[in-house]
C-alpha cells in the first residue's frame, strides 16, 4: 500500500505541476523531493507492520465541587466568566489540562484586567504542571492580586493551590489574608474561616507544618 500511495502522490504532483503551469525547470526539484521521500520510506518504512488504534493516556482531573462553589461565591456564577470556566472544567474532567489552560489563556487575552480569569489561570496552570505551584501559576495568581489587592479570591485560591501541592504552611498566610479581606456579610466568609481553622489544627499537630 505504501508504494501505491507513493505512486499516486507522484502522479498527482505531476498533474498539479502541469495544471498550474509550473516551469519545467522546477519539475526536477519536485521530483528530487519525491525521490528523497521514497528513499526514506524504502530504508525505514515497515509496510508489514500491523496497524492498531492508539489511545492517549489521559489522567482525569475532576474539579472539586467545593472549589467550584467557592469560585462561584467569590466571582459570581452567572457572568461571562462562567462560560469560560465551564468549558475549562469540562476539559479538566476529560484530563486535557493543555486545552483547559488554552481556554483560560484565551479568556485572559480577551479581558486582561479580569481578576477571576487570572486567578483561574493560576489554578489551571498548577494542574497542568502536575499539581505544583509553578512559576507560571504563581505569576498568574500574583497578577490577580496586583489587579485587585482587596479581593479575597486570589489569595484564597493561591492558598488552595499550595495546599493541593502539599505545602500547608505556605497556604496558611494566604488563607489568613483572604479571611481578612472577606466582607463581613459575604456568603463565603464563614467557609474561609472554617477552612483556616482546620488548617491551623492540622499545622498544630506534630509534623503538620512543612
Amino acid at each position: 500500500m505504501g508504494w501505491i500511495i507513493l505512486a499516486t502522490l507522484g502522479a498527482t504532483a505531476a498533474a498539479l505541476l502541469a495544471l498550474l503551469r509550473v516551469p519545467k525547470l522546477l519539475w526536477s526539484m519536485v521530483g528530487s523531493a519525491l525521490m528523497l521521500g521514497a528513499a526514506g520510506y524504502a530504508r525505514q518504512g515497515e509496510p508489514a507492520l500491523s496497524g492498531h488504534p492508539v489511545k492517549a493516556d489521559a489522567v482525569k482531573l475532576p474539579v472539586d465541587p467545593g472549589y467550584i462553589q467557592m469560585r462561584d461565591a467569590m466571582f459570581g456564577r452567572f457572568g461571562g466568566e462562567s462560560i469560560y470556566f465551564g468549558i475549562s472544567d469540562r476539559e479538566l474532567d476529560a484530563g486535557d489540562t493543555q486545552l483547559a489552560a488554552d481556554v483560560v489563556i484565551g479568556a485572559v487575552r480577551y479581558a486582561p484586567k479580569n481578576v477571576a480569569f487570572w486567578t483561574e489561570l493560576g489554578n489551571v496552570a498548577a494542574l497542568h504542571d502536575h499539581g505544583f505551584v509553578s512559576p507560571t501559576s504563581l505569576f498568574a495568581y500574583n497578577q490577580a492580586m496586583r489587579l485587585a489587592p482587596d479581593h479575597p479570591g486570589p489569595p484564597f485560591f493561591l492558598g488552595w493551590a499550595y495546599l493541593r501541592d502539599g505545602q500547608p504552611a505556605a497556604a496558611r498566610p494566604y488563607w489568613a489574608r483572604a479571611l481578612a479581606l472577606a466582607p463581613p456579610q459575604s456568603e463565603y466568609r464563614d467557609a474561609i474561616a472554617k477552612r483556616l481553622a482546620l488548617l491551623d489544627a492540622y499545622l498544630a499537630q506534630p509534623g503538620g507544618a512543612r
